[in-house]
């Protein structure tokens, strides 16, 4: 379980969270909703140890991010929103690089790799080196390295951007097997259809806040609206108030 509590960041003048809070259960998906600027990558950011807030925390797995960093990642996998791949490498040379960072050892890492290569369907890629690779490639490529340590809470931002439709379905159903699992999976996106299929729970943030989180059906109910884009639009514009 995550639990991010009161979470403030600034850029220079730039308010980035203002008071941030939410929680992400184990065995759900949860969605990080909020238009461009919101503060959704500055939040993940933060969850996973890149950036440190000025006030508030997060625990992730009863562990405290910012007091015992090192604890916190071997439970967490991260996806980010720039996905780079090491073009000299192989798949299965930068699934193994990763692997001896996360400190598995070598019969550990070959059986991590083996399973990696069945969940994510990466057979025909394995030992191609990853130059010219295409989007969808590249994100079994970072999927791989950031999940073959098993981690229990798995952090994306933006997982499905630039990605076609056979790979979006890829991603969609590797996050469902995480979820069925038991792990906690968190990512951010834009895309209304995404997160109504795959999450349990949407957070939405504006003005780095969460003004708002709930399953999709109960944030229709609150903003009176039948999808969750309207209900989305209509519970942003409640924010316009908010001091910047």
């Amino acid at each position: 379980m995550i639990i991010a509590s009161d979470l403030t960041k600034r850029f220079g003048a730039i308010r980035a969270l203002d008071g941030a809070t939410f929680s992400a259960e184990d065995g759900q998906i949860t969605g990080i909703l909020g238009p461009n600027g919101a503060g959704k990558t500055t939040l993940l950011r933060i969850v996973y140890g890149l950036l440190q807030p000025d006030s508030g925390g997060v625990t992730l797995g009863g562990v405290d991010v910012g007091l015992n960093p090192v604890a916190a990642k071997k439970q967490m996998g991260v996806f980010p929103d720039r996905l780079g791949t090491y073009e000299r490498l192989s798949t299965r040379e930068v699934i193994h690089y990763f692997a001896s960072l996360h400190g598995l050892d070598a019969k550990q890492r070959t059986a991590a790799i083996d399973r990696l290569v069945s969940e994510l369907d990466l057979s025909e890629i394995i030992d191609r080196r990853t130059k010219g690779f295409s989007q969808g490639q590249r994100m079994k490529v970072g999927l791989a390295a950031s999940l073959v340590h098993s981690p229990q809470h798995i952090l994306l931002d933006e997982p499905s951007r630039g990605l076609d439709v056979m790979a979006t379905r890829i991603l969609r159903d590797y996050l469902k097997a995480q979820r069925a699992a038991g792990r906690c999976v968190v990512f951010s996106s834009h895309v209304m259809q995404e997160v109504a299929a795959l999450c349990d729970k949407v957070v939405i943030v504006a003005r780095g806040r969460v003004v708002a989180e709930g399953t999709t059906a109960a944030l229709c109910e609150l903003a009176g609206e039948p999808n969750l884009e309207d209900a989305f639009v209509k519970i942003i514009g409640t924010t316009e108030g908010i001091a910047s």
